[in-house]
């Protein structure tokens, strides 16, 4: 029986992609099969160095007829490696964005996407099973060329989002006033420069005690969040948190208080946090870019333009009209339970079936 094993370009707490992997694991695990997550060990957090396998040791422990997994999401040497080692080769895409946004405000992470989307482009060809996590990200691999791309959903369940609660959050943070609320890394494609400038428009016109909470990590980006509160500062722009990165407990207490999850992002390849929204009863008001409206489906409020005085009015109008607020959960439940519905294992089967055959 041949092994599963899987190529990440990092491997850590929180990351979708690493627990995709780790989920995948497991799943590949319970079907009989070995299966390891092989990582760079300096992209690897150090507390999870025995639970990833050291990339280096790919080559000499991979064999000829074991399947191997690229998780494609930026320039990294896995990408390389995953080129000459032996076995049945399936690529997994989970977009890499685009180097622009990062451009001036931090160069290596630019310099590592400019590199990951000429390895994208570089490795069509290179896997007899092509998946992405979107059509969107399908899309993408079709126009360089990469034939049969096929979409795989990730793999999420309910419980991932269920668990207890930080009191200290809910009690600061529950205190009736509008909380607005977005979750993503710190990043200058996710937008939080339009995040802020909504919050300006619904602090002036809509809800002057309104709160803005962004729960995210700066982390290589701090440059990035100092222009953020430069321009918070100009605008004197009241009652925002960044907050950083928190542990689950802490994020699940800020969606526990929230009013209304806003997406302001402009290059999504999927955007798990729209559906952790959905997960948590959390109305969702995002622009339409990227794999968005894929994700959202039929759910929530898409903005089809960039109008920040549109989208404070809307937030003002989910916070006060209970009817609304009913339909939009009733609606996001519908299109999260039918995520959930689809058998993940099963696909896997299907696309695998080949090469598991032989």
């Amino acid at each position: 029986m041949p092994a599963i094993h899987q190529l990440v370009a990092g491997y850590a707490k929180g990351d979708a992609i690493s627990n995709e992997s780790r989920v995948l694991r497991q799943m590949f695990r319970d079907w009989g099969h070995e299966s390891e997550i092989y990582c760079e060990q300096r992209r690897t957090l150090p507390e999870l160095r025995k639970d990833a396998r050291d990339l280096a040791e790919a080559a000499t422990t991979i064999r000829a007829d074991d399947i191997v997994v690229l998780h494609l999401s930026i320039g990294s040497p896995a990408n390389a490696v995953f080129k000459t080692l032996p076995g049945r080769k399936v690529i997994v895409y989970h977009n890499v964005t685009p180097p622009e946004f990062f451009v001036g405000l931090q160069e290596e992470i630019a310099h590592h996407l400019r590199t990951g989307r000429e390895q994208v482009a570089s490795l069509a060809g290179a896997a007899e099973i092509n998946l992405a996590d979107s059509k969107f990200n399908a899309s993408e691999l079709e126009a360089l060329g990469y034939e049969n791309v096929h979409v795989m959903p990730l793999k999420l369940e309910r419980g991932q989002w269920e668990g207890s609660l930080d009191r200290r959050i809910v009690q600061q943070f529950g205190d009736g006033r509008t909380n607005i609320l977005f979750v993503g890394r710190g990043a200058p494609n996710k937008r939080i420069e339009d995040l802020l400038f909504t919050h300006y428009y619904v602090q002036r016109y809509v809800d002057p005690d309104a709160r803005l909470i962004h729960v995210g990590s700066y982390s290589g980006l701090e440059r990035y969040e100092a222009l953020l509160r430069a321009k918070a500062a100009d605008i004197k722009l009241q009652n925002y948190v960044l907050t950083g990165s928190v542990p689950p407990e802490v994020l699940r207490s800020y969606y526990s208080v929230a009013t209304v999850f806003l997406c302001m992002s402009e290059h999504e390849g999927f955007c798990i946090p729209l559906l952790e929204a959905m997960a948590h009863r959390v109305p969702v008001l995002a622009y339409a870019a990227g794999a968005v409206p894929e994700t959202m489906a039929d759910a929530g409020i898409l903005l089809r333009e960039k109008r920040f005085d549109l989208a404070a009015e809307l937030i003002g109008r989910i916070a006060s009209d209970t009817p609304l607020r009913e339909t939009l959960i009733a609606n996001q439940a519908t299109r999260l339970q039918r995520y959930l519905d689809q058998d993940i294992p099963t696909l896997w089967k299907t696309h695998l079936g080949g090469l598991l055959g032989k």
